[in-house]
């Protein structure tokens, strides 16, 4: 599993301050016993600030914990410090590609291209070549995150479970030309024969449905704890969404996306037609 994400300090955070409440001690009574601010408490309860393992120590020592469970807090903390390897890229760990490092579950549903851990390399170059604002450099270390993220799909550990829909209109659309979007197209076919990804497309004429405005992703951790994140991008940027009614309406919306679609098997018969005609 990935590290240095901060999926791993919430994780921690979230049993800390469990530990707290259950000595019986508020913020302002524990602080001051550990030497520190409730500022300070605070921001490492809500996972805004690591804790040192001698700061870790000190808390568990106040709370009365000991045993494994000493032991498994302490690992945690120094998982929390260690830097996964999207940071030889640049990339910080409070960031989408830290979040899906340590996903289970990804829920995809893509209006204008190929999700990004369906792509092969051009058709990823064709697509950064389009955006003005990035250097030569920057989409090259992109295409290689890119790459190194899709790993997990034929990982025999660590796995990932990919969920995605797809609008028929990203079969036509001939980024980086037709022989781009054929190469395209065999790999998602390709792809689909995975065990732990399920492709369907959304046909062309199925008129409104939830998701007109964009694309959007849902992250699920699993046994981690952590509650599920939503991940909208845009043609400005990106937005996270973690309040519990957001993720709701984008869970909902992803299954309604996925009742109207082609089933798997239909979704691939179409993907064939369609890269039979380039």
């Amino acid at each position: 599993m990935g590290t240095g994400s901060v999926v791993r300090r919430r994780m921690l955070a979230r049993r800390l301050r469990l530990l707290r409440e259950m000595a019986g001690l508020t913020l302002e009574v524990a602080a001051p016993r550990l030497f520190w601010s409730s500022s300070k408490l605070n921001r490492i309860e809500t996972g805004l600030q690591p804790v040192d393992v001698h700061g870790l120590k000190s808390m568990l020592d106040l709370y009365g914990v000991g045993g494994d469970e000493w032991k498994e807090l302490t690992e945690l903390a120094i998982a929390c410090r260690e830097h996964g390897w999207w940071r030889a890229y640049g990339i910080g760990d409070n960031s989408y590609v830290g979040f899906e490092a340590e996903a289970v579950r990804l829920h995809e549903f893509a209006t204008g291209f190929v999700p990004g851990l369906l792509q092969t390399a051009p058709y990823c170059a064709a697509l950064l070549l389009a955006s003005p604002v990035r250097s030569d450099g920057d989409r090259e270390r992109e295409v290689a995150v890119r790459a190194r993220r899709q790993r997990r799909l034929t990982a025999a550990e660590d796995d990932l479970e990919l969920v995605a829909v797809v609008a028929e209109a990203v079969l036509h659309n001939p980024v980086g030309g037709r022989d781009v979007l054929r190469e395209q197209l065999d790999h998602l076919l390709m792809a689909a024969e995975l065990e732990n990804v399920s492709l369907q497309v959304l046909p062309a004429g199925t008129g409104a449905h939830p998701a007109l405005a964009s694309g959007f992703a849902v992250l699920h951790f699993g046994d981690l704890g952590e509650p599920d994140i939503a991940y909208v991008e845009h043609a400005l940027g990106a937005v996270q969404l973690e309040k519990a009614k957001d993720v709701a309406l984008a869970r909902l919306k992803f299954d309604q996306l996925r009742s109207l679609a082609l089933a798997p098997a239909a979704s691939q018969a179409l993907i064939e037609r369609v890269a039979g005609r380039l």
